[in-house]
């Protein structure tokens, strides 16, 4: 099998399971903040309301598209654009899991295993603040500029304390490659725990975790989109499918800070105390 076959493979079959993932976490969101609320949450469309990431995306790819009369038309559109795509590029370094053969080629199950992985998440991850701000800007709404402001002011600061938590990872495990880093984290040390980065760095997890959260624009760091002071934020002018690319980014960029989480201090996909291989080399 050629190796840029191989690739395209990995890239479809990454960017589907993240927007799987993405889907499930909208529908997980909306019932779970219902049963925090004491409503009911979505519980129309397919049993316990399944199917209502499906209705809703088939909403906002049937509404029609309105460009502001006084909106930068290049800007406005390109802002949800240049917000989506870095949230799926950055997954291109998580890796999935160990190296397979298939028709006796080895495959790593990771897209693109750069000895620079941290470098490349930090930089791609600073490029959506570009959507953010081309998105309000853009627009020429008031609410949406103020809300692109406060995002991307937010989004520059919680960047440094979310390099400085992968900069302690680096110094434990002497590498910037997320691959070496999982594989570094096989086995225990001190007799019983696992080797894993929430163990060598919790000060830096709790960093991270925090930063990340505020990089997403979640809640409590929703100041951007403060709906009883600024609307809906940078993206109050959008609506149809380049709302959607805005909402479904969040979500995402979520999954992708999730998969560099567990590539970082859970073990990737190590497990403490068993032996994978083992069990899964003889139906291999």
């Amino acid at each position: 099998m050629d190796d840029w076959l191989i690739a395209i493979i990995k890239v479809v079959c990454i960017w589907v399971w993240v927007l799987l993932i993405a889907v499930v976490m909208t529908w997980v969101e909306r019932r779970g903040a219902g049963l925090i609320q004491d409503r009911p949450g979505p519980n129309r469309a397919g049993p316990f309301g399944l199917f209502q990431p499906l209705a809703d995306g088939i909403k906002l790819f049937t509404k029609e598209e309105i460009i502001p009369t006084k909106a930068q038309k290049f800007l406005y559109i390109m802002g949800p654009l240049l917000f989506s795509l870095p949230a799926f590029s950055a997954y291109a370094v998580v890796p999935f899991g160990d190296k397979i053969i298939l028709g006796g080629k080895e495959i790593i199950l990771q897209v693109s295993d750069v000895n620079i992985g941290f470098l490349f998440i930090l930089a791609i991850g600073s490029m959506a603040v570009y959507g953010v701000i081309l998105g309000g800007w853009g627009s020429t709404n008031k609410y949406s500029i103020l809300g692109g402001l406060r995002s991307t002011a937010q989004m520059v600061s919680y960047e440094v304390p979310l390099g400085l938590a992968l900069l302690a990872i680096v110094f434990v495990y002497g590498t910037f490659s997320l691959r070496d880093i999982s594989l570094a984290q096989q086995g225990t040390f001190l007799g019983f725990l696992p080797n894993w980065g929430i163990f060598k760095q919790p000060l830096g997890f709790i960093l991270f975790i925090v930063a990340a959260y505020a990089e997403a624009n979640r809640v409590p760091f929703d100041l951007p989109e403060a709906e009883s002071e600024i609307v809906a934020g940078y993206h109050t002018e959008y609506g149809s499918m380049r709302l959607g690319l805005y909402l479904f980014g969040e979500y995402v960029n979520l999954v992708t800070i999730s998969g560099i989480i567990v590539a970082l201090y859970f073990g990737s996909w190590h497990l403490p105390y068993i032996d994978l291989g083992a069990y899964l080399g003889p139906i291999l």
